[in-house]
């Protein structure tokens, strides 16, 4: 018996069957079986494709909705910071004006109407 080698960088596949193991010719019900069973298996991955596309699908969703909270957030964290930049200005105005705080502490200082002292004159 002469063997071909495969020519160079390809790959031979051969299934080797051991003496007395000879593949057995298929009766008509093996093949309905198998038939069922190839049909059976196609339908089972059709659905775990389907499947794997739904949740694909969804997790795309969250992912703008998080993005779409995310650029709300970031636009209030700027007001926010515009807001206290101009209410820190406002106070250091005030305290400017007022004798009621101690600049050096922030300690109130007693005084006998301290609503008297912030009103204008």
């Amino acid at each position: 018996m002469s063997q071909v080698l495969p020519a160079a960088g390809s790959v031979l596949q051969r299934s080797v069957v051991a003496p007395g193991n000879q593949p057995q010719p298929q009766s008509p019900e093996d093949d309905d079986r198998k038939v069922r069973r190839r049909e059976k298996n196609r339908v089972a991955a059709q659905r775990s494709r389907k499947k794997q596309t739904q949740k694909a699908d969804k997790l795309h969703e969250e992912y703008e909705c998080l993005e779409q909270e995310n650029t709300v957030l970031r636009r209030e964290i700027g007001k926010l910071t515009e807001e206290l930049k101009h209410l820190s200005e406002a106070l250091k105005e005030h305290e400017k004006m007022c004798p009621l705080l101690c600049p050096m502490n922030f300690v109130p200082v007693p005084r006998p109407d301290p609503v008297a002292g912030c009103l204008p004159r």
